[in-house]
């Protein structure tokens, strides 16, 4: 998810560049400007306690920007790659709201995009509108006391978020598209630096090990499987080890401490990595919680969330062969632990799909066929999430 806040002064293109951006990034346009003038237009109750605040250029109280901002974000969240402000925050205390709001959501502002335009240059922009567009926030008195409202209370925001350190000031003095083009080389390098993490879901036997492998190396992502990081504490005799061990055999699940602490240190151990993809994590809803706490730590969230279908009559025959091959691991030799496997899988996997169904889109991707084809399958899936994402 990439979230923005387009900042400047009244008159600074915020209006015309966001129109631009949200088309490219495929983003919700949120502007609080746009949202209070449609409330006054259609005489609601919200639109009649604003109106008279919106003609003498006033800022709205936080209570009801609060109240707009919040359903805006709660109806906008479907099939868009995130969010862009305009408007807001304009002070420090919205700027605590913002950080609150998108918490809830478990993400973040990414950055804040300042354009910079001098005064004489706001002041001719803002006269010529008010000639061609009849607004009556743009009269010679309100645009003189918008522009005194900016430098006294809108201006401390910077310093908000120049000590967060993702401030940028942008030149808004130009051509249309020179402008844009200084903005999106800005959100270009903020993107380069949000991990892209993929959850891979799928019973046992389904082939996620072998395609996660691939895929990371494909992507540039960091694998992670609990299942083979627990194994090689196993081999090594570690405490960690030790504690998993019984469960393992019995094709039980892992306490979810040791799983925290294995994930955590596996995570910290990259920090210069792009995202990660985890396999074998989450196995239940509780887990789920768990990882999404892991990612928020670190000011990320999930990117994507494939299963790789297979049907259970397919898994236990996988699984079953690989036993027999000889490479089988030491809960693949047993049939009554492949079945008990299964059977937790089955009793367990429904609630996490029920939970990502709800904050994700999780995508479907055929497991029967040559390891090249679902593979090939699995490339197209994060090669099209990339695309939303970027």
């Amino acid at each position: 998810m990439l979230n923005i806040a387009l900042f400047g002064p009244p008159g600074a293109g915020k209006g015309t560049q966001s129109k631009l951006l949200v088309n490219k990034y495929n983003l919700a346009y949120i502007s609080t400007g746009n949202i209070l003038r449609k409330e006054v237009e259609k005489n609601s109750e919200l639109g009649q306690q604003v109106k008279e605040i919106i003609k003498k250029g006033g800022l709205v109280s936080d209570e009801i920007i609060v109240q707009i901002i919040e359903d805006e974000l709660r109806t906008n969240t479907e099939k868009v790659n995130g969010f862009l402000f305009d408007g807001f925050p304009r002070t420090t205390v919205q700027a605590y709201i913002l950080e609150g709001l998108l918490l809830k959501m478990n993400t973040e502002l990414h950055c804040m995009l300042s354009l910079e335009v001098p005064k004489e240059n706001l002041i001719k922009r803002m006269t010529a509108r008010a000639e061609k567009e009849n607004r009556p926030d743009d009269t010679q008195e309100v645009i003189k006391y918008r522009l005194e409202e900016y430098e006294n209370k809108t201006k401390p925001v910077i310093n908000f978020y120049k000590e967060k350190g993702n401030y940028r000031a942008v030149n808004g003095v130009g051509s249309l598209e020179d402008v844009h083009n200084s903005l999106v080389s800005h959100i270009d390098k903020v993107l380069q630096k949000i991990w892209f993490n993929v959850v891979l879901l799928g019973p046992p036997g389904s082939g996620k090990g072998t395609q996660g492998h691939k895929l990371a190396e494909e992507f540039n992502l960091t694998y992670i499987s609990t299942g083979s990081l627990l194994r090689k504490e196993i081999a090594k005799g570690t405490e960690m080890g030790k504690s998993a061990e019984t469960y393992i055999t019995k094709g039980d699940i892992v306490p979810d401490e040791i799983a925290i602490k294995i994930i955590e240190r596996e995570i910290n151990k990259h920090p210069e990595s792009r995202g990660f993809i985890f396999k074998g994590f989450p196995r239940t809803i509780v887990q789920a919680y768990i990882l999404d706490g892991l990612l928020r730590k670190r000011n990320s969230s999930l990117s994507l969330v494939i299963d790789l279908n297979v049907p259970t009559l397919e898994s236990f025959r996988r699984l079953t062969n690989r036993g027999k091959s000889g490479q089988g691991r030491v809960y693949d030799i047993d049939t009554d632990t492949i079945i008990r496997r299964l059977e937790n899988y089955e009793k367990r996997s429904q609630k996490v799909y029920g939970y990502y169904g709800k904050k994700h889109h999780v995508v479907k991707v055929d497991g029967i066929g040559s390891e090249d084809e679902i593979y090939k399958r699995l490339c197209e899936t994060i090669k099209q999430a990339l695309k939303r994402a970027r």
